[in-house]
Order: C-alpha cells, then structure tokens, then sequence
C-alpha cells in the first residue's frame, strides 16, 4: 500500500514530513485536508490524528501523527534508500538527537512565534516582536558557533537536525527576520545550502 499523507500545502508541519519522503525517494499519495471547512475537525481526519491536526500519515496499516515522530519514522523504515537522515553510530547519533532537540525546545519556538505574528495569527508590538527575536538571536548564535566548526548541525552531512529547521526558515527568510540569519556568515552559508538541497526543491515545486 502506497504512503498517504493528509494535510495542506503551506503548512510547515506537512512539508516537514513532505521533505522527508524526497529526500527518501519515496513515493506518496498527498491528500488535502480542507481546514476551512474543519475537514481536520470531523470523525474520518480525527481517527487518524485525534488532536485534530494535519499532518497525519499512513504507511499501510501504520498511521501516525506529529511531525518530527513521523520523518523519523521514514528515516528509519526506508534507511538503505536516499540521504542518511538518521546517523547510525550511536555517538553520532546521540550528538544529532541533542541537535534535534534543541530545534523543537528552542529554535521552533523563538521562530514559530514570529512567523505566528508575520502572519497576523498574534498582535505582536514592537515590544513582542523584539523579544522573539532576541529568542532567535540567542540560538542563532549558538548554530553560528556550532556551523564554524561543523557544515551541518549533526556533522558533516544532512541529517534531520538540519530538515527540520527547513520549512521554519524558508517561511522567514521572505520576512524581516531573514536579517538575523544573513548577518552570521556560517548560518547564512548553512540556510542557503538546506534550501537548495534538490528535495527541497521539488517539494516546493509541489502541487496537489
């Protein structure tokens, strides 16, 4: 059976996953999910992620949710095809996880809260604003030191450490943000590459 994912184009939680499968090279059925009409409210969407959240994923009998546990999934179910997003020696492995974590604790927080207020979704003030900013700024600065050392935050190669920081900053480099990470050259030179990996670029030439 085919790998189906349910969400909406333009959600950063859908292209996380999305990504995942390119850079995997493997095949999906995308399915739109209807927000405006609460598609993702209803019984049929609510029995494959019951929080009522897109995305939500099937790989035959398996079905999953939350975004970050389903691109690890893919990583590890089709480990012998595409990029090596999951480090296999454990030590390597340990530095990628703690890399991964400091994505979803601190920079998807710090970066989520101003794509929230670039979209109007949270009245941000000049006061708002500058907090979440000096937020990034602060993890901004670790990766700067981190990516001196390293061409990718887990290491020498692409991993889901840097993946899932892929649909975050491509949203943010079209708003005022980008500024924070164009002033730090290694981050620069990291954002830019992640962004034009060849998966991710067929998955924003992606249409339904």
């Amino acid at each position: 059976m085919a790998v189906k994912v349910y969400g909406f184009i333009g959600s950063n939680a859908v292209y996380r996953v999305l990504a995942s499968l390119y850079e995997k090279n493997v095949d999906f059925e995308f399915i739109t999910v209807n927000m405006v009409s609460r598609e993702h409210k209803r019984p049929p969407f609510l029995a494959r992620n019951p929080f009522g959240q897109v995305p939500a994923f099937e790989d035959g009998d398996l079905t999953l949710f939350e975004s970050r546990a389903i691109t690890k999934y893919v990583a590890r179910k089709y480990a012998d095809q595409g990029t090596e997003l999951i480090l296999k020696d454990p030590i390597q492995m340990a530095i990628q996880t703690v890399w991964m974590e400091v994505e979803n604790q601190k920079f998807d927080r710090a970066s989520w809260k101003l794509m929230e207020i670039a979209m109007g979704r949270v009245r941000g003030g000049p006061e708002l604003v500058a907090e979440y900013e000096k937020k990034l700024s602060d993890v901004l600065d670790v990766y700067e030191a981190r990516l001196k050392e390293n061409k990718y935050l887990a290491g020498d190669g692409f991993t889901l450490a840097d993946l899932h920081h892929q649909p975050n900053i491509y949203f943010l480099m079209s708003t005022r943000v980008k500024r924070l990470f164009e002033s730090r050259p290694h981050v620069r030179a990291w954002v830019a590459d992640i962004l034009s990996r060849p998966a991710w670029l067929k998955l924003m030439a992606f249409s339904p």
